[in-house]
């Protein structure tokens, strides 16, 4: 087990660096390709740990890291990497200049989790498999089901266009520095079919302007967009919560087409 970092770690980037080689092997090996041709991204290896496992069998590997200095440490780790290397932040990177269709694996920043996740719809049709740790948190809302208090805007979306497994569950000790939260990979896969009928971005937009106050019905948060007669329906006197993705997307088509 690896029990110290090469270098300091960045607290403004949210980094938590995995320790165990096995934990990290699993990971990757999680990943189900067909064929080592495909183009995967790793997103912040940090000391490289699940790097190592993704270079022997990937040989189409990118890597992003923004860290200036944990590229430096993986230069000196691994022979013929620096053409793999794309220095930035991955949320002001296009993956559709470097690949048409690509997996992402990484232990991502737990303080830009959301906007990664967000970043993997924007991603759909491109994504062949997306495998991530998060905090385990995220992870529960993800999974969570209707009238559960930790469903909203992220279960409904990602399971609307992804199928969705929880991989692994770790604990803070695995991790240097140990984060606060527990932590779970989880593995998503964008559906071939069986996805919403409404286009992309008013589904997503319907469903954010929905959960803009949790607790309030539909009613309240939509009102905005629907005369008083349509909200009038009962309907509408449900909360967001209390709705599937499915149920969403008989609603739009119903009401906002």
């Amino acid at each position: 087990m690896q029990d110290k970092l090469e270098f300091n770690y960045k607290k403004s980037l949210g980094q938590h660096f995995l320790k165990n080689p096995e934990i990290a092997k699993r990971i990757v090996d999680s990943l189900k390709l067909t064929t080592t041709d495909d183009v995967i991204f790793e997103i912040g290896p940090g000391s490289g740990i699940m790097t190592q496992f993704l270079l022997d069998k990937y040989p189409l590997l990118k890597i992003i890291e923004l860290d200036r200095e944990a590229i430096g440490l993986l230069k000196e780790k691994f022979t013929n990497i620096e053409t793999k290397i794309i220095q930035g932040d991955i949320l002001k990177i296009n993956l559709i200049d470097y690949a048409n269709k690509f997996s992402i694996i990484g232990n991502m920043p737990y303080n830009i989790s959301g906007p990664l996740l967000f970043n993997a719809l924007e991603y759909r049709n491109h994504l062949i498999e997306w495998v991530g740790m998060l905090q385990l948190e995220v992870v529960q809302r993800i999974l969570s089901n209707p009238s559960n208090k930790t469903y909203g805007k992220l279960s409904v979306l990602l399971q609307a266009y992804f199928d969705i497994e929880q991989i692994i569950r770790l604990s803070p000790a695995s991790f240097y520095p140990p984060p606060k939260v527990s932590s779970a990979v989880i593995r998503m896969v964008p559906k071939k079919e069986k996805i919403p009928k409404t286009n992309f971005e008013k589904f997503v937009k319907i469903v954010k302007l929905s959960f803009m106050h949790r607790r309030k019905t539909l009613r309240n948060n939509l009102k905005g967009l629907l005369d008083y007669d349509t909200l009038s329906d009962v309907f509408f006197s449900k909360r967001p919560e209390e709705l599937s993705w499915e149920d969403f997307d008989e609603m739009i088509q119903k009401y906002f087409e």
